[in-house]
C-alpha cells in the first residue's frame, strides 16, 4: 500500500512554485502521488508545471474546473479547499495511509514528510499534523507562533482514519480550523511539529492585502462560533501586529460585519458545545468567566 498522497492547489504561483517543487523532489520520503491542481493560472505556472511533470514520475498535473476560480477573493470562498476536494473525487483513499495538503509557496526541509510520518507511527491517535512555518521578518526567518494544537492549512497532513472520520474538509472559510475541531471531537489529537519548520514565501493572510486578511480572520471567528470575550482579546493581540492598531480594528470589523450579515456559521450543536468547552478549558488559568465563552 502506498503511504503518502499529496495535493497542491495552485493559481498564479510562478514566483514561488519552483522552490516548492524542488523541495518536494528532494524529500527523503517522497509522495507516492503528488497532484498539483492548476486552478486557472494566468502567469507562467502552467509552463513550470509541465516541465516538472516531465521530470518527476510521481507528479501529476490537473486542471481544475473554471468555476473554482471565479471569485477574486479565493480565501473567502475557500477556493483551495474546493480544488483539493475536486482532486480527490477520482481517487480511492484506501490506497493511501496519509493525505496531505501543501500550498505552492512553501519550501519544505528535506526530511519533512519522513519525520511527520514517523510522528504518526509513534502516536496512533495523532490525526492531523504539520510543520511550523518560518516567515521572513526584520530579523530574518522567524517561526510564526500558533497554538500547539493548530496546524496551518498551508501544510496539513492527515491520517487516513482521521480524514475519513471527519468526512474530509469543508469548502468554506475556516475549513482549516473546522477540520481540527472535528478531529478532536472524534478522539484524535492535532499538533504542529515546530521542530520541522518550512519556509513560507508569502506571509499569512496577505494575498489580497494584510488588512483584508485580518478582517477575514475575524469573519472566521464568527463562523467558528468563538465567544465575544475571545474576539475582544484577540483583537487586542492582533492590534500589536503591523499595521499596528489597524490590524486589530480590521479583525474586529470582520467579526462584527459577519454578525450583522448573519453569515452562515457551523450549525452543528455538538460542534458549538465542544468549542465552548475547549475555550473554557483554555482560559481557566486567567479565570475568564465561563459565560463569556457562550456563542
Amino acid at each position: 500500500m502506498a503511504e503518502l498522497l499529496l495535493i497542491t492547489p495552485a493559481r498564479d504561483e510562478a514566483a514561488h512554485l519552483q522552490r516548492t517543487i524542488r523541495a518536494v523532489a528532494a524529500q527523503t520520503q517522497r509522495p507516492d502521488l503528488w497532484l498539483i491542481v492548476d486552478d486557472g493560472s494566468t502567469d507562467a505556472t502552467p509552463e513550470i508545471l509541465a516541465r516538472a511533470a516531465s521530470e518527476l514520475p510521481f507528479l501529476r498535473v490537473l486542471q481544475a474546473p473554471r468555476n473554482t476560480a471565479a471569485n477574486p477573493d479565493r480565501l473567502a470562498v475557500a477556493a483551495e479547499a474546493r480544488a483539493f476536494n475536486w482532486a480527490l473525487e477520482n481517487l480511492d483513499l484506501n490506497d493511501y495511509t496519509h493525505v496531505g495538503k501543501l500550498d505552492a509557496d512553501i519550501e519544505l526541509p528535506a526530511e519533512y514528510f519522513e519525520r511527520l510520518i514517523e510522528g504518526f507511527k509513534r502516536e496512533p491517535r495523532l490525526g492531523i499534523t504539520g510543520g511550523g512555518l518560518l516567515e521572513r521578518g526584520r530579523n530574518g526567518w522567524q517561526l510564526a507562533k500558533v497554538p500547539d494544537y493548530h496546524v496551518r492549512g498551508a501544510l496539513k497532513l492527515y491520517s487516513r482514519e482521521c480524514f475519513a472520520a471527519i468526512d474530509g474538509i469543508e469548502e468554506r472559510l475556516g475549513w482549516d480550523t473546522i477540520d481540527e475541531t472535528y478531529a478532536r471531537m472524534n478522539g484524535f489529537t492535532t499538533r504542529s511539529l515546530n521542530e520541522v519548520a518550512a519556509r513560507h514565501h508569502r506571509p499569512v493572510a496577505t494575498r489580497n492585502g494584510t488588512l483584508r486578511g485580518r478582517a477575514r480572520h475575524g469573519q472566521c471567528a464568527y463562523i467558528l462560533r468563538y465567544g465575544g470575550w475571545w474576539v475582544a482579546l484577540r483583537s487586542l493581540k492582533v492590534a500589536c501586529s503591523r499595521p499596528y492598531g489597524l490590524s486589530g480594528l480590521a479583525f474586529l470589523y470582520g467579526y462584527l460585519r459577519s454578525a450583522l450579515r448573519r453569515d452562515d456559521r457551523v450549525e452543528d450543536e455538538r460542534f458549538r458545545r465542544f468549542v465552548a468547552a475547549e475555550l473554557r478549558g483554555r482560559v481557566t488559568a486567567v479565570k475568564v468567566p465561563a459565560f463569556f465563552t457562550r456563542s
